[in-house]
């Protein structure tokens, strides 16, 4: 898009969405760059459905506790805070009026940074609106539908998705790990609790599986933008 472009689409005021994805080990099967895929895929699906405008991605995130499998790279929070809320008011300076930050990775700390950093921006710049959240906040209402309840990180969901979005970046192994870090308990997992970067059994992905659950996200992220980012 150019920038006179840019400076008419603004004017009419669409939903702008900033996917943020992550470089991230997701076991065997699937690659480093998943987050960032689905973040991208999902940006561009809901941008057709809304008239929205789709930013370049962010590709890094707060990764913490993949940080021992190689292929992770994890950036501070206040890095990606202070980059998450410098492109906000930027997008705001510009005549942006209502964001989407739709995240593909959804660890608490990475989370946690995309929330004050929007918090930020709506309080410095009066007329913004922001909605942020992971796209897997959505996936994961169908744990106990079409997967386990304990279904998680590159497991049976994650993997159909990938398979129906990206299906030649699928490796052939389908894991199966059980993770038994404690739920409390701060600081990095052992090769004992958590062997491989995958949470749950991934021996029933699919691609149709994969298209539900995409058509799911989008249902609800289309619910979520006419709720919250109405013009």
């Amino acid at each position: 898009m150019d920038t006179r472009s840019a400076e008419r689409r603004l004017r009419e005021n669409p939903v702008v969405i900033l996917p943020v994805g992550a470089l991230e080990s997701h076991g065997p099967h699937l690659p480093l760059g998943a987050d960032q895929l689905q973040a991208e895929a999902t940006a561009e699906a809901l941008a057709a459905r809304v008239g929205g405008l789709v930013l370049p991605t962010l590709p890094f995130g707060v990764c913490p506790a993949a940080r021992r499998f190689a292929g992770t790279v994890s950036l501070s929070m206040e890095t990606l805070g202070a980059m998450t809320l410098e492109v906000l008011e930027e997008v705001a300076r510009m005549g942006g009026r209502r964001v989407l930050l739709l995240s593909g990775h959804g660890e608490g700390r990475h989370m946690a940074a995309l929330r004050e950093a929007a918090d930020t921006a709506v309080r410095r710049r009066p007329g913004l609106r922001v909605v942020v959240l992971c796209d897997y906040e959505l996936v994961y209402e169908l744990r106990g539908r079409e997967a386990p309840v304990t279904d998680g990180h590159a497991g049976l969901l994650e993997t159909s998705r990938v398979m129906f979005l990206a299906p030649t970046l699928v490796g052939t192994e389908r894991p199966v790990v059980v993770d038994r870090r404690p739920a409390f308990r701060v600081g990095d997992s052992t090769a004992e609790e958590w062997p491989e970067s995958v949470v749950g059994d991934t021996r029933g992905a699919s691609a149709e599986l994969g298209g539900r659950v995409h058509e799911h996200v989008l249902r609800r992220l289309e619910a979520i933008v006419g709720d919250l980012l109405a013009p």
